[in-house]
């Protein structure tokens, strides 16, 4: 008799950007009662796993430690300064260089193939950037949907000349952080960006590398290495993102754009301290930089000052990691509109207060989406990749701007994008209607939706 069993299995890194998205979905599936629910990923986030099971279980898989070369959080700082640059391209090239390590990966994927043996799963949910667990999928001919907490062009663009791709030809090559209103100068970098990333993989040491890759690949049965492949193989891509904070251009058919995945809230409702405090302001700027971004004492000084100039008019609400807040200026010197955390119970809680007027984020996909979700206008301070893409398309839109030199943190540059967001009314009226995109997109349950739909689970 035909068992009756239908698992799904989420994979996904540890990075906070790739995993919570998942972990919603995973959580709105469970609070359904749908049975049969595995998560994969490194055992750090346990808890965070065990966390979302609302209904029924989430079983936790654990595809072992944290590994620290392939992770941007433990990074040494000088690979950090390297892939933060202010060169597009040579921060473009040393993100390769640090991310495509495929012998790094292999103990992930002995793990994966271990916990999918045990499983069987007629589903996976995956990470786009996962690329072991793609493997894996294709591999054992599992079909698998996609996650991609990115704008939608971020996967669909070619990064090298003779590449497929799903824009069209002269659109603005992911990580360039370009326009689609270009310069003809622009377009002649844009061009030659593609150029200098083909070239990238075609020096002795990246080579080696690539075709290493491709006779083990070969061997497994796995298509040549290729960052299209992931979209190509998959059956369903979810983008947690809407038409609205993109350039136009014709999405496929198989990716759906469901909006950022946010929680029901509030997130954290026994958080009565933090609420609080929100609902006694009248005007909060909130910032949050990202898990990634390392400060130095220079730019938490002048985000100290940052607060002290908005005194008077403006609340500032600063999650600033614990292991730097050592580089902040004695506690009795600080000026008395600026609320330091380590870590806010929910950030989505905090984003949903109305007394929170602007988000200064660093741009990342995540926190970009979740900015548009609750209608905040932004100040953005791009950190690297994919930031400076989200970055120039909320400046062309009207609902963010960006700091001229964000390699530093100017005060007077900061205070004057800061207050030109808070006084002119338009950055929050088109926040708002693309909030009110973001929410007719559907966000978890048309994702879920979606997944319980998909054929395999029949």
């Amino acid at each position: 008799m035909e068992s009756a069993r239908r698992p799904i299995l989420f994979v996904s890194l540890p990075e906070s950007g790739l995993l919570n998205p998942l972990l919603v979905l995973a959580g709105e599936l469970s609070r359904q009662g749908v049975a049969d629910l595995w998560f994969a990923t490194d055992e750090p986030r346990r808890n965070d796993v065990k966390g979302i099971a609302e209904g029924s279980p989430v079983e936790f898989a654990s595809l072992g430690g944290v590994d620290s070369e392939m992770s941007a959080v433990t990074w040494t700082d000088d690979i950090y300064r390297e892939v933060t640059q202010s060169s597009r391209f040579r921060a473009h090239r040393a993100v390769v260089r640090h991310t495509y390590r495929p012998e790094l990966q292999r103990e992930k994927s002995r793990r994966l193939q271990a916990v999918v043996d045990e499983v069987q799963p007629a589903l996976m949910v995956i990470d786009c950037i996962s690329s072991f667990a793609v493997d894996v999928a294709i591999a054992r001919k599992i079909p698998y949907v996609l996650s991609v907490p990115f704008l939608p062009s971020n996967v669909l663009t070619a990064h090298t000349p003779f590449t497929k791709s799903y824009t069209p030809r002269g659109f603005p090559v992911p990580h360039t952080g370009l326009s689609r209103r270009m310069t003809l100068t622009q377009r002649v970098s844009n061009e030659l960006f593609k150029w200098r990333t083909l070239a990238m993989f075609l020096n002795p040491e990246m080579s080696k590398v690539l075709k290493e890759d491709a006779r083990r690949r070969k061997e497994a049965g796995l298509p040549a290495p290729s960052t299209m492949a992931r979209i190509e193989h998959a059956d369903l891509v979810l983008c947690n993102s809407i038409a609205e904070l993109d350039y136009p251009f014709a999405i496929p058919e198989k990716m759906l754009l469901v909006g950022a995945m946010v929680p029901p809230l509030p997130e954290a409702p026994d958080d009565k301290d933090l609420s609080q405090w929100l609902d006694a302001q009248s005007s909060v700027v909130y910032v949050g930089l990202g898990t990634i971004t390392r400060l130095t004492r220079d730019e938490v000084n002048s985000m100290v000052e940052v607060a002290r100039r908005l005194g008077g008019r403006h609340q500032m609400l600063w999650k600033l990691p614990s292991e730097q807040q050592h580089l902040l200026p004695p506690r009795e010197s600080l000026p008395g509109n600026l609320r330091v955390e380590s870590w806010v119970p929910s950030q989505m809680d905090v984003l949903a207060h109305p007394n929170v007027k602007v988000f200064f984020t660093h741009g990342g996909g995540n926190g970009f989406n979740e900015g548009m979700y609750f209608g905040k206008p932004l100040v953005v301070r791009p950190l690297w990749v994919d930031c400076y893409d989200q970055a120039v398309r909320g400046r062309d839109f009207g609902i963010s701007l960006t700091l001229d030199q964000p390699q530093t943190i100017d005060v007077n540059d900061v205070v004057d994008k800061l207050t030109r967001v808070l006084s002119t009314p338009s950055f929050h009226e088109k926040a708002q209607r693309r909030a009110a995109l973001m929410r007719s997109a559907g966000g978890r349950e048309t994702a879920a939706g979606m997944v319980l739909a998909h054929p395999a689970l029949a």
